[in-house]
């Protein structure tokens, strides 16, 4: 996602610094004009606007704090901190604090989209933040989305992504319990998945996800991994025990996808939970 919206970034006319735990994957960068960077903080160096765009609260953490974090770095503006990563709540309302310590400005905003969607400029914007930080970021937010959803103040931003990511869970198991259902009773699964696809059951990503059930395809292109579906369902349920909520459901994925994680499938397609239901636990 962070490849596809650095692209978008540069593509935009905007100076870039680009830093990637991961130094070949940054390495490209250079050639398309941007600056590559050793650590946050050199990235960070001089810039008006920091974007993170990470995989969870730990390595969101390292990003922004520490003698080598973004935050760290003596030669910043009046910096706007913008944090499009899926993180916990608690994580996402202290980072704001640190960030506000610092004397700087800081903006909720996770997105929805696949990395198809970061690569065009497509996504969708989930912003907490207040009104005038979110208008600074907007023509930053020109290049990376077609939509902006602003849900209240920091944090808001967050609750939405976990809620709806959550949703997707549910959503994604409860398809492949009945896609196995369904070859259980001996029916046609590719007229299911179509079936599927134009009935009241359809949503983008059940259907995407049938038709990767079907074809058996969870190693090939992958969209979101276990490993990332169960850590944003654990934010979503924490932020739900700290509101004092039961969610039954997001619990039962839970255990769905921590049992498949431990198979080893943690880095496949997140399609791979039928074999949840095909190969059940002894």
């Amino acid at each position: 996602m962070g490849t596809g919206m650095a692209g978008r970034l540069i593509a935009g006319g905007h100076a870039v610094s680009v830093y990637n735990r991961n130094p070949q994957r940054s390495a490209p960068f250079g050639a398309l004009g941007a600056r590559v960077a050793g650590s946050p903080r050199a990235a960070a160096e001089r810039a008006d606007v920091i974007i993170g765009m990470t995989a969870d609260d730990e390595s969101s953490r390292s990003m922004w704090l520490g003698e080598f974090g973004a935050l760290a770095s003596d030669n910043l503006p009046d910096a706007l901190a913008i944090e499009c990563s899926t993180l916990s709540h608690d994580w996402v309302l202290e980072l704001a604090s640190k960030v506000h310590e610092r004397g700087f400005r800081y903006v909720d905003a996770p997105v929805t989209g696949l990395p198809d969607a970061a690569a065009a400029g497509t996504l969708t914007l989930l912003v907490g933040a207040e009104p005038a930080d979110l208008d600074a970021a907007r023509p930053v937010f020109a290049s990376l989305a077609t939509r902006v959803l602003h849900f209240g103040g920091v944090g808001q931003g967050t609750a939405y992504k976990l809620m709806v990511n959550l949703i997707g869970a549910v959503q994604i198991a409860s398809a492949a319990e009945g896609v196995a259902l369904a070859e259980r009773a001996g029916l046609e699964l590719r007229l299911v998945a179509d079936a599927l696809a134009s009935g009241q059951a359809a949503s983008p990503q059940v259907v995407r996800n049938v038709r990767r059930f079907v074809a058996g395809d969870h190693g090939g292109a992958v969209n979101f991994t276990p490993a990332l579906r169960l850590k944003d369902i654990d934010y979503a349920l924490r932020l739900a025990n700290k509101l004092g909520m039961e969610c039954a459901f997001g619990q039962v994925a839970s255990d769905l996808y921590r049992k498949l994680c431990e198979r080893g499938y943690g880095a496949d397609n997140e399609s791979r939970i039928i074999d949840m239901f095909r190969q059940p636990p002894a």
